[in-house]
């Protein structure tokens, strides 16, 4: 049976199962790249931009356009303004993507390329290969789960997903669909990083103790929003997409790191600092604990309540297997790996530990061995062409984020039954709770139609 006939017939299965009224592209596209077993027209590979607004036209401008073997072909953003703008250098972009990941000082020239206020037309496009999507988290699901079923390989940034269901929405389609995907947790390719957790995995420290990280914040329940006059050019309806329709208002949209609150801090849209600077750091430690396929099994609160409208918030505790305790209780990042032998942490681009030898002392024969890379954007070029998966696949993506969704339902419940310290039991491999019903509904959220996921992916 021919392949391509048999992928356009389960795109078509996943509107009827959900997706009506958004419904996947109705091409499978077959592109130019080669593949294995089936050479292409030629090497290159051809990507299309997903959310351009801020880290997204930065990972185009200054990362991916870098590189020979690629060339980007289309953007799109519900932000008409901003795909325009593509072309135009950003003083910031240089401070999001590090020199530490170019290849090339040119900068490529991206005025020509094309501009789509729906992203489903470069789904459609058959010599589109692969996409970089970088909308804001509330929209990071549809987009992957929409381009597996068309075949294009993904890197999406990270806060992975809204929601744990979201997450495993998107693993099953990653998997169903065979598409090499990355997650934008960067640390993954950075050496320092690298060096560090395979310190910790060969048992540099001795019997791991605990693990202490950031006491990161939670969303909050805003108060009421006064409406702006919606510009010109953005489609506000689409923006919102699968959370609430809010009153617009230039504050919400934001950029993503914009002084005082943006979508980032309202549950309808986001996980605020818990899955923002979370999912690079929480991410380290479940790569240090060797958790990539699991993460904690209880989670528990210590202080007030949470209050959603005042932001007071109490400490995060997450204990994993081996009784190893992971405290969300400083003041600041990264974190600090402890065992019987002494402590270990990244600051900068240095391993330092005390005592100090802990760190210095190089590696010999290690019997554990990590996945390495040095480029974030390069291990997923170069996955795509041999048809692997990178360092920051998918499965890790979501299992990291995971943890940060954690963090946060654990603050909700203590909000909800005014009372901290009830040990909530996770099963990381049913992905559920197993003693507490109110958890368990914070697993997902009420998409609004018609940006729903499909039952069945």
């Amino acid at each position: 049976m021919n392949t391509r006939l048999t992928r356009r017939r389960l795109l078509r299965h996943a509107v009827t199962a959900g997706c009506a009224g958004f419904a996947a592209p109705s091409l499978i596209p077959s592109g130019v790249l080669a593949r294995a077993g089936q050479p292409g027209a030629n090497d290159r590979i051809v990507l299309g931009g997903i959310g351009v607004r801020r880290m997204g036209g930065a990972l185009l401008r200054q990362g991916f356009s870098r590189f020979d073997q690629v060339r980007i072909a289309a953007v799109a953003d519900v932000d008409l303004r901003v795909a325009a703008a593509i072309g135009n250098h950003r003083e910031e972009d240089q401070r999001l993507v590090s020199e530490r990941w170019w290849v090339s000082p040119r900068q490529a020239d991206l005025s020509d390329v094309a501009r789509y206020q729906d992203y489903r037309e470069i789904l459609d496009r058959r010599d589109i290969d692969a996409v970089v999507i970088a909308t804001p988290e509330h929209w990071h699901a549809l987009p992957c789960v929409h381009a597996a079923q068309a075949g294009k390989d993904i890197y999406c940034e990270k806060p992975l997903t809204r929601t744990i269901r979201e997450g495993q929405k998107v693993v099953q389609a990653v998997k169903k669909y065979d598409v090499v995907f990355q997650t934008g947790t960067q640390r993954r390719s950075a050496i320092e990083w690298y060096t560090a957790c395979m310190l910790v995995r060969n048992g540099r420290l001795g019997k791991l103790l605990r693990v202490v990280d950031l006491n990161y914040s939670s969303p909050i329940q805003p108060g009421e929003i006064s409406a702006q006059e919606i510009p010109d050019g953005l489609d506000w309806n689409q923006w919102c997409g699968p959370s609430p329709l809010y009153p617009f208002h230039s504050s919400i949209q934001g950029n993503g790191m914009s002084p005082g609150l943006t979508y980032r801090s309202y549950q309808d849209f986001a996980g605020a600092n818990f899955t923002c600077t979370g999912s690079h750091f929480l991410d380290m430690v479940q790569w240090g604990l060797g958790m990539d396929g699991g993460g904690p099994v209880e989670v528990w609160t210590e202080g007030e309540p949470f209050d959603s409208h005042s932001r007071r918030a109490p400490l995060v505790f997450m204990r994993y297997p081996g009784d190893i305790e992971l405290q969300c209780t400083e003041r600041s990042s990264p974190p600090r790996f402890v065992g019987e032998h002494g402590w270990l942490t990244v600051r900068g681009t240095e391993v330092v530990s005390d005592p100090p030898e802990l760190a210095k002392e190089p590696l010999v024969d290690p019997e554990v061995q990590l996945y390495q890379s040095t480029n974030h954007y390069r291990d997923w070029l170069d996955c795509i062409k041999e048809r692997r998966q990178p360092g920051a696949h998918v499965e890790i993506g979501h299992r990291s984020v995971t943890v940060s969704h954690l963090g946060n339902i654990v603050r909700w419940v203590s909000e909800r039954t005014g009372e901290t310290g009830q040990r909530l039991q996770w099963d990381p491999h049913a992905e559920r709770f197993t003693n507490c019903d109110i958890a368990n509904e914070y697993l997902e959220r009420p998409s609004r139609k018609p940006y729903e996921l499909p039952e069945q992916v």
